[in-house]
């Protein structure tokens, strides 16, 4: 599918932006619902600040750094778009999707609308929304193409020694080293 990251962006921006409309509309402020007991809930609330409510009420700079990160995201897919790297452009698509999604809420509330609420036994994970996941599980996927690239890199430099030779010695593995 041709430009397959776009297509990621907007759907991780559709769900996670139809999923914050339900939450303002259908729910109270700090309402919860229960899924599976109180392990997952979803709790209605609002966020002013960035992660885990930090720096709450800077929506001016969130802004300006979600158009400078939306920007360098848009240009490393536009740089990257033919090298196919598949696993690197769809995560940079999740994470674009992520960024936009929190950007819409913040430039048009002054916050963002998160729901996503896990327990761990007297443990609450920081409540989140599906723009906070696409952006992570995006994070996470470029560190894995990373690591996919560093192995790939270990590989060619070791083929490669095996076939130099650069002090006229016999060649790794060619009847000459035999001897």
């Amino acid at each position: 599918m041709k430009a397959y990251y776009y297509w990621i962006a907007g759907l991780v921006f559709a769900i996670d932006q139809l999923a914050k409309w339900i939450v303002s509309t259908q729910m109270e402020l700090y309402q919860q619902i229960p899924i599976v007991g109180n392990f997952f809930l979803l709790t209605s609330i609002r966020n002013p600040g960035a992660a885990f409510g930090i720096l709450k009420g800077q929506s001016l700079f969130f802004i300006i750094i979600t158009i400078a990160v939306v920007s360098g995201l848009i240009w490393y897919i536009e740089r990257n778009k033919r090298s196919g790297k598949t696993l690197l452009l769809a995560a940079l698509g999740l994470v674009l999707g992520g960024a936009l999604g929190n950007f819409v809420d913040r430039a048009a509330f002054g916050e963002v609308v998160d729901f996503l609420q896990f327990n761990f036994g007297s443990y609450t994970f920081p409540i989140f929304n599906f723009a906070d996941t696409g952006i992570v599980i995006g994070v996470g996927l470029i560190m894995l193409d990373s690591l996919f690239d560093m192995k790939r890199d270990n590989a060619k430099t070791a083929k490669d020694g095996e076939h130099t030779n650069h002090d006229s010695q016999p060649i790794a593995g060619t009847d000459e080293s035999a001897r």
